[in-house]
């Protein structure tokens, strides 16, 4: 299978953009693409979410979400508290797994952080990875206290067996901090993986033809970019 779990060390922090930014460039390389997104929350039924915006921006061949809660709450939270049904790891595995019979890449976007609850037995995103055996791509942010959540997300994957990626940083400052110039060289030794891109900030209100155009800049060629993480670094170093 041809699966990709996207996480993120925290919530609203790029994982999307970076999800559309990956979907873009393995659709322009002729890749059938598929998003799922096992459970959306804060989000009334009809409006767009985070897989139809990742369809909207790379072109990716279709998308589908698993469960749809009303209030921005963890998954498990917001099912319990809309009386739904909530999405368990085995639920979020057979559906990549079916759709990774029929498309060349799945790309699983979780909710929030690799931990977070998605039902009342504890069944969270790595777990989904862990059945899969899929890879997981860790977005983070660029700035100050990264280092020590991108550190605790490694860990959480090598003690479940769980292979990591790399790391993409998902909004990356016009005008970077000190804390953020650093991180370049400090995030792969904190992640145990490699840094495999740095999408800047604000690329997710690029219009889709200039958003395709450019994935391809942010991204490593781990991931079918171009972008190259040391000449990255050395501009930015402080």
């Amino acid at each position: 299978m041809n699966v990709i779990v996207v996480s993120g060390t925290g919530t609203e922090i790029g994982k999307t953009i970076v999800t559309a930014a990956v979907a873009a460039v393995a659709t322009a390389q002729g890749r059938s693409v598929a998003v799922l997104k096992p459970a959306q929350t804060g989000l009334a039924p009809g409006e767009q979410g985070d897989a139809d915006e990742v369809v909207r921006l790379s072109g990716a061949r279709t998308s589908a979400e698993l469960g749809r809660y009303p209030e921005p709450l963890a998954p498990a939270t917001a099912a319990r508290r809309a009386g739904a049904a909530p999405v368990g790891p085995r639920e979020v595995a057979e559906a990549a797994a079916k759709l990774a019979a029929e498309y060349d890449l799945v790309l699983v976007e979780g909710a929030g952080g690799l931990l977070v609850r998605f039902d009342e037995e504890g069944g969270t995103l790595a777990d989904a990875a862990r059945l899969l055996g899929a890879p997981v791509l860790v977005v983070t942010p660029a700035g100050l206290g990264t280092l020590n959540a991108t550190a605790l997300t490694a860990e959480a994957l090598a003690a479940r067996g769980i292979e990591q990626l790399g790391v993409v940083i998902g909004s990356w400052p016009a005008a970077p901090d000190l804390a953020a110039r650093c991180n370049l060289a400090d995030l792969p030794e904190a992640a145990g993986a490699p840094l495999l891109g740095a999408v800047p900030e604000g690329a997710g209100g690029l219009d889709p033809a200039a958003f395709r155009a450019r994935a391809g800049e942010w991204l490593a060629p781990a991931l079918g970019g171009v972008w190259d993480a040391e000449g990255f670094a050395a501009r930015a170093r402080p």
